[in-house]
């Protein structure tokens, strides 16, 4: 799973990475990020938009918003079957952004926290799907969850699960709301290449970009 991602990219950086053409929200690096939180996610609509969105997916079909964080984390292996994510995953599909991504290794009785990031230091997309529902004070709520893939050679050791990275040249397909080719788009949800990814020591105080 996924339960902690690092933010540090300042607004230049990040919209020139993911061809960002408009922000739609008051964009300010939240360094180190827990579900429940506010976090930002690319959307294409038109052109790529930047949006603040709840990490915790609450579906706009809900009848009451749950208890708790929402859906924080979907599989990939079961987003075509699962009602919850169908028919999202066919048209609101998002990029959540990130610089880096905690996992934890459970050894006697102790979560040691290991933190993994590209080598190049760049800021990386995370596959995500999002809904919108209507608060009751009648504002708009965008709310989000995080795709999780088997994890690589690298984070297998720590963690059977990690977040699905989706590279810059997959990145349009990912984000285009009018591709609905199942089968492609899960072809898309590969673990990351070993290559391209470091661990670093953990602690928010050791992490920089």
């Amino acid at each position: 799973m996924c339960g902690r991602f690092v933010l540090l990219t300042d607004l230049s950086r990040l919209t020139n990475h993911f061809d960002v053409r408009e922000v739609r929200c008051d964009y300010a690096p939240p360094g180190e990020v827990y579900p429940g939180r506010q976090i930002y996610a690319v959307i294409r609509e038109e052109v790529n938009r930047l949006f603040e969105c709840r990490w915790g997916l609450v579906p706009s079909w809900a009848q009451n918003s749950p208890q708790g964080k929402g859906i924080i984390n979907a599989r990939a292996e079961t987003l075509t079957e699962k009602a919850g994510f169908r028919n999202i995953f066919k048209r609101q599909r998002c990029l959540i952004v990130a610089d880096g991504f905690y996992e934890w290794e459970k050894t006697a009785g102790k979560r040691i926290p290991h933190y993994y990031d590209l080598k190049s230091g760049e800021p990386f997309g995370i596959a995500g799907l999002y809904d919108i529902r209507r608060r009751a004070d009648g504002l708009m709520l965008r709310t989000c969850t995080i795709i999780t893939t088997t994890a690589n050679e690298l984070i297998r050791a720590v963690h059977d699960r990690m977040p699905a990275i989706i590279s810059r040249k997959d990145a349009t397909a990912w984000l285009d709301p009018v591709r609905a080719d199942a089968a492609a788009l899960l072809a898309l949800l590969r673990p990351q290449s070993v290559e391209v990814m470091q661990e670093r020591r953990a602690g928010s105080t050791k992490i920089s970009v």
